[in-house]
């Protein structure tokens, strides 16, 4: 298929066809257990490794032009495929492969009066549709992850990783054949037409859910455009706060975790853009702040956080915060400093700003740390650690779907048992109402 010459129409039709493999693969997975579905994943995970030259060479071409295109230095990041992260793709299906079955949990049973036997059982939302950039790995996170969890899915990346994405889907379908299943289980969109989305996005019937992951750019779109409904993560504007109580903390703790939270990665949404330190909590500013401006951060300071760090940072490192910095998810070394002379004003400044996504507290007073947990309306709530924390793989869900900033259906790091919705099954001995 041309992916240069199509006509609005072919697309539509095209999208048509995708939703309709994947509604019939979809049922095609009802009638299968989880170790079928788990010989897949192995599957999945052999042919992966095995293609290992294969999905270089592809990354390879995304990665030139990546460069040729001007991509920053972060977006390549998240690109570059090599032999450890193809590894480390392989061993996120098989992890996902060994956790717990989520299809027919039982989530509650009862019996009532009447002798009726009611469960509420885990079952497949049905066709996942994943709409992503740049990270090639998600291709098989999502394929996995909606497999484990019984959904058939639909994947559309990003123009700029499509050798990639490409690549890795194809192994993905061999390995799903290879073991006698439907590989319409899994489709990758070929075409780089905008247009694809909008199609996919009015599949109402075939298609039962979105889950788009990049730039709020992306996600608006997405639920602008959508007639099926939208799990959303917007941005990640993460939060560190430096307590009073962090005084009591063990010696350099606070500058480590500020440092990791927002220089270990800056391109990714659970890195820090904002940290807010007590007002008596000036030495442990200054200490941390020292710390990220040695390491190339610029800071982005309000009046008093200035005046502390006036004879301890550079003024090529700091630069006067402004009411859009508090908004601002950077995604670069900026990060904006902040002095607050309370745990009120701090969860006040955090509730105005934060993107609900991941918030950080550093503390060595339990009762601050609580009321800042239940006070915080946040998914993640990091307490004396680092907000990079905040991801399916380190909370043990293996790969993740992505890390939702919604209430509803699902919220944080989603993984296998988050694809799942719910069915009540009642049994009786023939009573009647």
């Amino acid at each position: 298929m041309s992916q240069t010459t199509q006509t609005t129409l072919d697309v539509t039709a095209y999208c048509d066809g995708l939703a309709d493999r994947a509604l019939a693969a979809s049922r095609s997975l009802n009638r299968l257990d989880g170790r079928a579905r788990n010989a897949m994943l192995q599957a999945i995970a052999d042919g992966l490794d095995a293609a290992s030259a294969e999905l270089i060479a592809a990354n390879a071409k995304d990665l030139a032009a990546a460069e040729a295109n001007g991509l920053t230095p972060a977006m390549i990041d998240r690109l570059r495929l090599d032999d450890k992260g193809v590894a480390k793709i392989a061993n996120a299906v098989r992890q996902v492969a060994a956790q717990t079955d989520p299809v027919g949990q039982v989530l509650e049973g009862y019996v009532r009066p009447n002798g009726l036997r009611i469960e509420r059982r885990r079952v497949p939302i049905g066709v996942v549709l994943i709409i992503y950039e740049s990270r090639p790995n998600v291709t098989a996170d999502a394929a996995a992850l909606c497999l484990k969890s019984g959904n058939a899915t639909v994947l559309r990346g990003g123009k700029e990783s499509l050798h990639s994405n490409t690549a890795i889907a194809s192994v993905i379908r061999r390995a799903i054949e290879s073991v006698g299943a439907d590989p319409n289980i899994v489709q990758l969109v070929e075409t780089t037409d905008r247009a694809a989305v909008g199609a996919l996005l009015k599949q109402v019937g075939k298609i039962d859910l979105a889950i788009p992951r990049g730039g709020e750019s992306l996600i608006r779109a997405v639920v602008e455009q959508a007639h099926i409904p939208v799990i959303k993560h917007y941005t990640g504007n993460c939060h560190v706060y430096v307590d009073a109580g962090a005084a009591q903390l063990p010696a350099g703790m606070v500058r480590e975790v500020c440092v990791n939270a927002k220089t270990q990665r800056t391109g990714v949404c659970n890195a820090a853009e904002t940290m807010l330190f007590h007002v008596d909590a000036a030495p442990l500013l200054v200490e941390a702040c020292r710390a990220l401006a040695a390491e190339g951060v610029e800071l982005r300071c309000c009046e008093r956080s200035a005046e502390l760090l006036a004879t301890h940072v550079g003024d090529g490192q700091r630069k006067a915060a402004t009411e859009d910095d508090w908004h601002a998810e950077y995604l670069d070394m900026i990060c904006a400093i902040k002095v607050v002379d309370s745990l009120d004003d701090a969860v006040a400044h955090i509730n105005r700003y934060g993107s609900q996504h991941t918030d950080a507290i550093l503390s060595a007073d339990v009762l601050a740390v609580d009321r800042f947990v239940n006070e915080v309306d946040t998914a993640d709530v990091m307490v004396n650690c680092s907000t990079r924390f905040s991801d399916g793989g380190e909370y043990g869900l293996g790969a993740e779907i992505g890390i939702s900033t919604d209430k509803l259906h699902a919220r944080g790091p989603m993984g296998a048992a988050d694809l799942t919705t719910y069915k009540w099954v009642v049994r009786g001995d023939g009573q009647c109402r």
